[in-house]
């Protein structure tokens, strides 16, 4: 250190005192914040597991485009596949799946569900798909056209596998139209095996409740020979069951230059929430919310643009980030900030906005202690000028003795180094040690 230039040691040591000066409080600043990121856990994890339904179907679509969404930030969505609504319910209350597409209707809610799980809002709208082939209505009716559930006794139904809510759904719809099973030859074989049965004629008809977006129910929609079933009653199936919505799908809305279908067609549908588990990440909810906007917030076969997501049809508690995101505007600082800066800004500013109220305060500490340090270099050095003084005039010490000791400590003092705003009280002791210098008896 001595051999450093005076005006490097200086600041060294200025550099030196601010620290000691300023260290405790900022160790104590810095130890809060890391106490309160660990309280609050601010940052998401970096996986999510999304229960989506099986091959093929909408659920798998949409999933697909949650998971390119939330890949934009960083968050890795698994895939679950799933047999469909109630199975995805299930794989919620176990844990397997932090959300979830639900249909509403067909999931079986339970009392206890609503303190364990929370909704981001509807989604969309899933018609009943009642497909059926001409050739067998004909043989059953002699007409190739059918408007009715009570049409279909004695015909081979599929009605989705028991994961999916759909075999509840329509236990629940034939009951209504007194069409007991056994009028049926039931089978509930998943979409994939049960649409192949159906094209080999080996079924008479099957259902499905898919949104449009699901490529089977489009690819139906435009096979030669398939009819789909119109629900002529769906104002009355609509009043009948507050889970159920009566829409229309429009004449053309399919194929416009095929006039896909022919005519307009009366359905009744189900709407579709995303749950999640009351623990999920805050942050995570509010990312699924905010890219429900972008994937369903366009007009559709049954809806115009912007009518989802809603919080209408809600089956359980809205979460706050679902609310949020449906009814408010992008929060400022997501606008002009990376996710994971805006997001943490938003959820720690209040323990911020404590801390710095805190340590405020406290900071005022910080320049009288720097300047205690400072100054005490110099003070420290009038106790031994005191002490040689005291001695010359109580006599204890030679006049040699003490002109050797005042030029130690001269010596000692010129090697003091202090910033520039204290330099006043160095040279001033040294004057003083030359004050004393000149009363040494023989000076």
């Amino acid at each position: 250190m001595e051999r450093l230039p005076r005006r490097l040691r200086t600041l060294l040591l200025s550099l030196r005192d601010l620290l000691l000066s300023a260290g405790p409080l900022a160790v104590l600043g810095v130890g809060l914040v890391v106490l309160a990121f660990q309280w609050l856990k601010p940052t998401p994890p970096h996986q999510v597991t999304l229960a989506t339904g099986p091959a093929q179907s909408a659920y798998e679509a949409f999933g697909k485009r949650y998971q390119e969404a939330l890949a934009a930030n960083g968050i890795e969505v698994r895939l679950l596949p799933s047999d469909g609504s109630s199975a995805n319910l299930q794989l919620l209350r176990s844990g397997q799946a932090d959300l979830a597409f639900v249909q509403g209707g067909t999931g079986e809610l339970r009392p206890g569900d609503g303190d364990e799980l929370v909704s981001l809002g509807s989604l969309f709208v899933e018609p009943v798909w009642l497909f059926y082939r001409g050739d067998a209505a004909r043989r059953a009716h002699g007409t190739a056209r059918l408007d009715g559930l009570h049409q279909l006794r004695g015909m081979r139904v599929n009605v989705g596998s028991p994961g999916s809510g759909v075999p509840t759904l329509m236990e629940r719809l034939l009951a209504a139209n007194h069409v007991p099973p056994a009028d049926l030859a039931l089978t509930q074989l998943e979409q994939t095996p049960a649409t192949v049965e159906f094209l080999a004629g080996r079924l008479d008809a099957l259902v499905f409740a898919s949104a449009p977006e699901s490529l089977m129910v489009q690819m139906l929609l435009q096979t030669p020979g398939v009819q789909l079933m119109g629900f002529a009653q769906n104002e009355a199936y609509g009043r009948r069951f507050p889970f159920l919505t009566p829409v229309t799908l429009p004449r053309g809305v399919v194929d416009l230059a095929a006039n896909v279908p022919p005519r307009d067609v009366r359905l009744v549908a189900s709407t579709t929430s995303l749950l999640a588990r009351e623990g999920t990440h805050p942050a995570l909810l509010q990312l699924f919310a905010q890219a429900a906007q972008t994937i369903h917030g366009g007009a559709g076969w049954f809806n115009r643009a912007r009518e989802f997501p809603s919080t209408r049809h809600a089956e359980l508690p809205i979460a706050k980030e679902g609310e949020r995101a449906i009814n408010e505007p992008t929060p400022l600082l997501q606008r002009y900030l990376p996710f994971w800066i805006a997001n943490l800004v938003e959820r720690m500013w209040l323990v911020l906005g404590i801390l710095i109220a805190v340590m405020l305060p406290l900071s005022r500490v910080v320049p009288p202690l720097y300047q205690f340090r400072v100054r005490s270099r110099v003070f420290r050095w009038y106790g031994h000028l005191r002490e040689i003084e005291d001695d010359m005039e109580a006599g204890r010490a030679a006049p040699e003795e003490l002109r050797q000791r005042l030029a130690r400590l001269e010596a000692q003092v010129e090697k003091v180094s202090v910033p520039l705003s204290y330099a006043d009280e160095l040279y001033a002791l040294r004057n003083h040690i030359q004050l004393v210098q000149r009363r040494v008896p023989g000076a």
